[in-house]
C-alpha cells in the first residue's frame, strides 16, 4: 500500500471516528510506523517532518509544536556526585600499582565521553518530551489525524533514542566507577601480608587432610550421601550452622548494621526460624526415619506417587543453583578485598576447592570440614568483637552508648509495611516457613539430618542449630563496632571508594586494613571458610539427587556400588562447572535487587515455597494424589517471579506461562470444570501481581504490586498447597 493512500485512509478514519476503538487505533499506528518510520538513527526535524502534510495542516501542527517550548522536568540519565575526585583517589593510591598511570587516563577518557553522552541524552530526552506533548495536543483534533498518528510513531522513534543514550551513560558511568573501585581494591589488597596468606594456606591443607582421615573409605553409595548414618550430632549441628550462615551472613550482617540507619531489627527474624526448627524436629524428623531413605523426596514420593520424587529433586536442583550460586558470588565479592582480582578470578578460586573436597570424601568430609568451619567461624567472630572494642577508646561502653545515640541497637518494628522485610510481623509469621522449606525439606540441609545415628540425635542437631542466631547477634554487634570504629577514624580514599560502591565489603577492609597480620589471615580464612562449605554442601547434595533420579533410571539401572560413587564423584564435577559458572553470572543478576541478602534469598524462594507446600501435602491427613501438583508448583514459582520481576518481558513470560497451564487444565480437567476454575483463579492472581499498576512514583514511574521477600515463602507454599488439595483426587 502506498503511502498517499494509506494517508487518505488515515485522515477519514481519524475526521468520521473521532472516538474510534483503541484496537483500531494500535492497527493504524502499527501500519504507519511499518510504512513511513525511518530507519534507526537521528531523527528527523520537525520541519521535514511536516513536508507530508498539506499546508492547512502544517501551519495548525507548526503552531501548536512552537507554542510547547522546554521541559524542565525530563527523564535523564543520573550520575551520583562523587565525594573522591579521580586525582585525590590516584594519588592517595599505592605508586606499586602497576598501571596506575594507564588507569587514570582511561577514566579522563570516559569522562570525556559521558559528558558528550549526557549532553545527548538530555538533548534526546527533551525532544522527546516535546513529541509527546505535541501528540497529546493533536490529539483531539480531528483535521490532524494523519498528523497525530504519524506523530505518535515519531515519538516512539525519539523515546527509543533517548533510551538508548541513557543506557550508554549509565554504562559508561559503571565503566568509570568499576575503574576507580577495582583500583581502590588493589591497593587495600596490599595490607593483606604473606604472613595472613600462609594462614589460609595452612589452614586449607590443615581442612583437608583431617577431612579426609575422617571421611574413612567410601564403598558404598550409603558410605558416600549417609557416612554410614554414624556420625555424631554435634558434628552436624555445626555442619547445618556453618552451611545456614554461609558468608552471606558473614559480610551482610554487619553491613547491614554500619550502613546508614542501619540497626539490629534484621534480628527479629530469628524467631520464626528458631521455632521452626522445633517444628522439624518433632513431627518432620520422625516420619522421614520411618525407613532408610535417601531424601526429603524420597518421602514425598512414597506418599503421593513415584512422579512427585522427580518433581520435587527438580526443584531442589533448580533452588540448589539458585539460592547457592548466589551465596557464593556474594563471598567472592569480599574475597576481592584480600585478592585485588577481579569476581570471576575469586569464584573460580572459591569453586575449585569446593569441587576437591567434595570428591574427596563426599558428605562425611563435607560434614567434618563444615564443622571445623563452624569452629573457625565462631572463634573468628568472637575475635574481631574483641579486638574492634579494643581500638575504641572506653571500648564497649563506648559502642553501647553511641550506638544507641544513633540507633544501631534498634531491635524491634512493629511497622505493618509489607513491603519492609525485618519486622517483627516477618519474624513470627514469615521466615518460619524459610526455615520449614529450607532445612526440612531441602536436601541441602536434610541430607545432614540422614547422617546421625537415630532421629533424637538428628533431632538434637537440627534444634540446637539454633545457635547460629548467637553468631548473627555477634556479627551484627561487629557492625555496630565498625560503624563507631569508623565514626572516630574515618575511612581513607581508596576504602570510601569500596564501601560507596558496596557497603558489604566493610567487614573486610577492616580486617585487611586494620587488624594484625596472622589475625586477619584467621578471619579471612573463616570467610573462605563460609564460603567453600556453602558449595561442597550443595554439591554433594546436587550429587545424590541427580544420581537418584536421573543415573540410575536412565543410565545405569544396574550397577555395582563402586561404580555408583565413582559416578557421584563425576557428578559433582559437572554440578561444580555449573554452579561456579552461575555464580560468575550472579553478578549481572544481582543489579536488579536492593541488597545482597534479598538477592541470595530471592532466589531460594523460588523453590522452597513449592517444595514446603508439596511436603505438607504428603505429611498431613489431606488424602490427595500427585495430580494437583502439575499446576500447584509452576503456579508457586511463577506468583514469586511475578512478585519480583515487573519488566515487560517477565510480564510476557508470566501471561505465556499462565495461558498454557489454564490450557492444560483444560485439555485434561474438562470433565470436572470446577478444577479448572480454581486453575483459572490462580493463574488470574499471578497475572494481577505481575501486570497491576497501583500508583506511580514522582517521577512518573509505575509502582507494581510487591511484598518484602520473607512473605514470598508463605505465599508460594500455600499456592503449592492449596492448588494441590483443591485439584488433586482422592485417594481411596
Amino acid at each position: 500500500m502506498s503511502v498517499p493512500i494509506l494517508r487518505k485512509i488515515l485522515v477519514f478514519y481519524s475526521a468520521k471516528y473521532k472516538q474510534a476503538s483503541g484496537l483500531l487505533l494500535v492497527v493504524l499506528v502499527a501500519l504507519v510506523g511499518f510504512a513511513c518510520s525511518t530507519p534507526p538513527g537521528e531523527p528527523i526535524s520537525f520541519e521535514n517532518f511536516l513536508t507530508q502534510f498539506s499546508k492547512d495542516q502544517q501551519q495548525a501542527a507548526k503552531f501548536i509544536w512552537e507554542q510547547l517550548g522546554h521541559d524542565e522536568k525530563i527523564d535523564v540519565a543520573e550520575i551520583p556526585p562523587e565525594s573522591i575526585s579521580d586525582e585525590a583517589l590516584f594519588e592517595s593510591i599505592s605508586d606499586s600499582l602497576k598501571n596506575k598511570a594507564q588507569m587514570l587516563d582511561e577514566i579522563q577518557t570516559l569522562r570525556q565521553q559521558l559528558s558528550l553522552a549526557l549532553a545527548k541524552n538530555k538533548e534526546l530526552a527533551q525532544l522527546h518530551s516535546r513529541w509527546q506533548r505535541f501528540t497529546k495536543q493533536t490529539e483531539g483534533n480531528p483535521e490532524l489525524g494523519a498528523v497525530y498518528l504519524k506523530a505518535l510513531a515519531r515519538e516512539k522513534q525519539v523515546r527509543s533514542l533517548a533510551e538508548e543514550s541513557k543506557k550508554n551513560a549509565l554504562s559508561l558511568q559503571t565503566k568509570i566507577q568499576r575503574i576507580r573501585e577495582g583500583a581502590s581494591l588493589s591497593h587495600v589488597s596490599l595490607n593483606f601480608t604473606w604472613e595472613d596468606w600462609v594462614v589460609i594456606v595452612v589452614y586449607l591443607i590443615f581442612t583437608t587432610i583431617l577431612g579426609g582421615l575422617l571421611a574413612g573409605k567410601q564403598a558404598s553409595m550409603k558410605d558416600f550421601f549417609l557416612g554410614g548414618r554414624k556420625l555424631a550430632w554435634p558434628a552436624v549441628c555445626g555442619s547445618i550452622i556453618a552451611t545456614e550462615l554461609s558468608a552471606a551472613t558473614f559480610l551482610i550482617a554487619p553491613a547491614i548494621v554500619f550502613s546508614k540507619g542501619g540497626d539490629m531489627t534484621y534480628l527479629q527474624l530469628a524467631i520464626g526460624t528458631i521455632i521452626a526448627r522445633f517444628i522439624i524436629g518433632y513431627f518432620f524428623i520422625p516420619v522421614y526415619y520411618e525407613r532408610e531413605i535417601y531424601s526429603p523426596y524420597d518421602y514425598m514420593g512414597n506418599r503421593l506417587g513415584p512422579r512427585v520424587k522427580n518433581i520435587t529433586s527438580l526443584l531442589f536442583m533448580i533452588g540448589g543453583i539458585l539460592a547457592q550460586g548466589a551465596r557464593v558470588y556474594i563471598a567472592a565479592k569480599a574475597m576481592q578485598v584480600i585478592t585485588g582480582t577481579n569476581i570471576t578470578t575469586s569464584i573460580v578460586i572459591i569453586g575449585a576447592v569446593s569441587i576437591c573436597w567434595t570428591i574427596m570424601g563426599g558428605i562425611t568430609t563435607v560434614i567434618w570440614t563444615d564443622a571445623i568451619q563452624f569452629l573457625l567461624f565462631s572463634v573468628g567472630a568472637i575475635a574481631a568483637l574483641i579486638f574492634i572494642d579494643a581500638g575504641i577508646d572506653g571500648g564497649i561502653a563506648t559502642v553501647v552508648s553511641e550506638g544507641l545515640r544513633a540507633g544501631k541497637f534498634n531491635l524491634i518494628n512493629l511497622n505493618f509495611n509489607v513491603k519492609d522485610a525485618y519486622t517483627l510481623w516477618c519474624g513470627l509469621f514469615a521466615t518460619g516457613f524459610l526455615t520449614l522449606g529450607s532445612h526440612g525439606t531441602d536436601q541441602l540441609m536434610a541430607q545432614r539430618m540422614f547422617t546421625c545415628k537415630s532421629q533424637d540425635d538428628a533431632r538434637k542437631a537440627v534444634i540446637w542449630s539454633s545457635v547460629s542466631q548467637v553468631l548473627t547477634l555477634l556479627l551484627l554487634m561487629v557492625g555496630a563496632s565498625i560503624f563507631i570504629y569508623y565514626k572516630h577514624l574515618p575511612l581513607n580514599k581508596p576504602e570510601q571508594v569500596i564501601v560507596d560502591a558496596d557497603s558489604m565489603k566493610i567487614f573486610a577492609i577492616y580486617i585487611v586494613d586494620v587488624m594484625p597480620p596472622m589475625l586477619s589471615g584467621l578471619l579471612m580464612a573463616a570467610l573462605f571458610a563460609t564460603a567453600i562449605s556453602t558449595l561442597d554442601s550443595i554439591l554433594a547434595a546436587l550429587s545424590q539427587s541427580t544420581i537418584e533420579i536421573l543415573y540410575k533410571p536412565f543410565v545405569k539401572p544396574v550397577a555395582s556400588e563402586t561404580h555408583y560413587v565413582r559416578a557421584s564423584r563425576i557428578i559433582v564435577l559437572l554440578w561444580g562447572i555449573v554452579l561456579t559458572a552461575f555464580a560468575i553470572y550472579c553478578d549481572t543478576l544481582s543489579q536488579s535487587f536492593g541488597d545482597l541478602i534479598q538477592f541470595a534469598l530471592a532466589m531460594a524462594a523460588y523453590t522452597y515455597g513449592a517444595l514446603l507446600g508439596t511436603f505438607l501435602l504428603a505429611f498431613l491427613p489431606t488424602r490427595r494424589d500427585d495430580l494437583g501438583l502439575m499446576w500447584g508448583v509452576p503456579l508457586s514459582m511463577l506468583i514469586v517471579f511475578a512478585f519480583n520481576w515487573h519488566q515487560t518481558v517477565p510480564q510476557i513470560i508470566v501471561l505465556i506461562a499462565c495461558i498454557v497451564l489454564v490450557i492444560q487444565a483444560f485439555r485434561h480437567l474438562k470433565e470436572q470444570p470446577q478444577k479448572v476454575l480454581y486453575v483459572g483463579l490462580a493463574a488470574g492472581l499471578v497475572l494481577l501481581i505481575s501486570m497491576a499498576v497501583i500508583g506511580t512514583t514522582p517521577d512518573s514511574a509505575p509502582v507494581h504490586i510487591s511484598l518484602a521477600w520473607p512473605w514470598h515463602f508463605p505465599i508460594g507454599a500455600a499456592m503449592t498447597f492449596i492448588i494441590g488439595y483443591l485439584v488433586g483426587n482422592e485417594k481411596h
